[in-house]
């Protein structure tokens, strides 16, 4: 597998470098990104990811609609382009985009290389569509289990040009990329623990670059268009993430920080090729918009592979009402009475109220008077959250607080999806390569012991624990130093993500600054957390610490209930649940607010 990029002429990158970038980190991401990676600089391998936990509800409706669908029909829009100048430049594409239908969309590409006249080489995984089990109950839309990079390797060592995936572990289309490259064993764990760092680096795109991130306006940053990301690894798994010359945005060690820290949990990151020791990463800046990964240790990888479920989980509606001016507390008391006796004859299964007080006293602009109470309301019934509860906030217009209004007409119900996860063992999960000629490469996991003189798996390394050294206030005591109450994010930065119905918030001290690291290491316990951000109040709340890192990690769980598709908090996918911790104001260090 070669590609344009062999010599690292003008990149800064060392022979024998391995050059993956991305062009998507979600479906619908920026639609040029793909001739941007193609056209800005040396490549071998492009990947895209378009599948999250939502997507795969969106294309499970999809393919209710037409069994033909079930992929991310972007990504074929995309190639007819960007086909012929991959193929020119020798750059491999590797993609998820295949989603419910990887084959369907394999099939579509070739057509389209017929068409356009480009020859060009594509296999696809299979294997990871589980839904036709009957174990996982009633009403399951898509059932997918989150295979790893050994498909993707099988075909790229067939000599692949294009590679169609459904669901995978979002690293594996970079792990089985370098697995292909440099002939690694499948148990070759810190290697591959390396890689998989790496993509996960590179999966969500541009937030590796600058985009979504704390310190966004701090030393110059520019993020109004920030360049997709690459990593050149190497052979022993380490790697240097940076982007084209010219683009936006930058790479630094804070940008790559918080990428790494995005919707993982503890030290220990099990994915299906590997388990990927988070606490071993080193970070170091190598030059501008260049930091190098290394260090990192792998373990072998668990015996089970996570299955994504996504099932209708009813019908929701939602009003808001705006309220202005004086006495909102009251005039919100008023509105919720009326509605809640106005539903009272066939109530929702779930009713949920929350008041945001965006308003300010004595305000110059009208909607900066003015609060928002918010109605949200499911039931399995369509029509108990339609009109039964549209018609009556709707006649309230003239009978209720004065000011009345709403944000948005009254619609019908409309059905929302809900996210479980489950685990099944990788021996019952086939995995499949579908290779150019069509062959069929049974590339599963086996449990049985391999032959004699086979490799055996080194035992997994202890991983030393950094002791940040100087004295650590503790939690409960008075501070050490003088102090001011000032918001948390200015001395830290945070980014905060989904998974299923919880969420995880990274915090890392700015610019790795050892003090604050200890100070924020002492403070920030999970009791703290849960004062700073009350809606935690009474969640389970863990904490784990990232040395290396200068960081914490905090998993919610149930802070949102079934998932992103079921709506379940005004910020679904708890995106910006990180900025929130970094506005609330605690007592600060002076020393570090200077």
């Amino acid at each position: 597998m070669t590609g344009t990029g062999g010599s690292g002429a003008g990149t800064g990158a060392g022979p024998g470098v391995l050059r993956i970038g991305n062009a998507s980190g979600f479906y619908g991401d920026r639609f040029d990104a793909l001739k941007e990676m193609l056209t800005g600089g040396p490549l071998d391998v492009l990947t895209g990811d378009y599948l999250a936990e939502l997507t795969m509800l969106i294309l499970g409706r999809d393919r209710l609609k037409d069994p033909g669908r079930g992929y991310a029909r972007t990504f074929l829009r995309q190639l007819e382009e960007g086909l012929g100048l991959a193929r020119e430049r020798g750059v491999a594409l590797v993609t998820n985009a295949g989603g419910l239908n990887p084959a369907g969309l394999a099939a579509a590409i070739r057509e389209l290389s017929a068409r356009l006249g480009i020859p060009a080489r594509v296999a696809h995984v299979e294997g990871d569509d589980l839904s036709g089990r009957s174990l996982w109950g009633e009403g399951v839309l898509t059932a997918n289990a989150y295979l790893g990079g050994a498909g993707v390797t099988a075909c790229l060592r067939a000599g692949a040009d294009v590679v169609v995936t459904g669901r995978v572990a979002d690293a594996a289309l970079v792990s089985g990329a370098a697995a292909a490259h440099f002939g690694w064993a499948g148990d070759d764990w810190d290697r591959l623990a390396g890689a998989v760092v790496a993509g996960h680096v590179l999966e969500c795109g541009t937030q590796a670059t600058g985009g979504n991130y704390a310190f966004f306006d701090r030393d110059g940053l520019d993020v109004r268009h920030p360049g997709f990301p690459l990593a050149e690894i190497a052979a022993d798994g380490s790697c240097v993430v940076t982007k084209h010359p010219g683009t936006g945005g930058a790479v630094t060690v804070g940008t790559v920080t918080a990428q790494l820290l995005y919707e993982t949990a503890g030290p220990r990151y099990p994915g299906p090729d590997v388990t990927a020791r988070l606490d071993s990463v080193r970070l170091s800046q190598a030059g501008t918009d260049r930091v190098r990964i290394d260090g990192v240790r792998g373990e072998p990888r668990p015996g089970t592979l996570k299955v994504g479920l996504t099932r209708l989980g009813g019908f929701r509606n939602e009003v808001t009402f705006v309220l202005t001016g004086l006495d909102i507390e009251a005039k919100a008391a008023l509105v919720r009475g009326q509605m809640e006796r106005a539903l009272a004859g066939r109530r929702p299964r779930e009713v949920s109220w929350s008041l945001a007080r965006t308003d300010r006293p004595d305000a110059a602009v009208q909607e900066e008077a003015s609060a928002l109470l918010r109605l949200v309301v499911r039931d399995d019934d369509a029509e108990v959250v339609g009109r039964a509860v549209t018609g009556p906030a709707v006649e309230l217009a003239l009978a209720s607080v004065p000011g009345f209004h709403v944000t948005a007409p009254p619609s019908r119900g409309a059905p929302y999806g809900v996210f479980t996860a489950r685990y099944v063992a990788a021996t019952d999960v086939p995995h499949v390569a579908v290779l150019p000629d069509g062959e069929r490469v049974d590339v599963a996991f086996r449990s049985a012991p391999p032959p004699d003189g086979a490799r055996q798996p080194d035992p997994p390394r202890p991983v030393p624990e950094p002791d940040p050294s100087g004295p650590v206030p503790e939690p409960s005591g008075a501070p050490a130093w003088p102090a001011r109450r000032a918001p948390l994010g200015r001395v830290v930065g945070a980014r905060s993500g989904d998974k299923g119905g919880s969420a995880n918030i990274g915090v890392w001290a700015r610019d790795g600054d050892e003090a604050v690291w200890r100070w924020m290491r002492a403070m920030l316990t999970e009791e703290r957390l849960r004062q700073l951000l009350p809606e935690a109040a009474g969640l389970p709340v863990r904490r784990y610490e990232l040395p290396n890192l200068r960081a914490l990690n905090f998993v919610i769980d149930d802070i949102l209930g079934e998932g992103v598709a079921a709506q379940h908090r005004f910020d679904p996918q708890a995106k910006a649940l990180g900025e929130w911790l970094r506005a609330r104001h605690v007592e600060i260090p002076e020393a570090f607010l200077k």
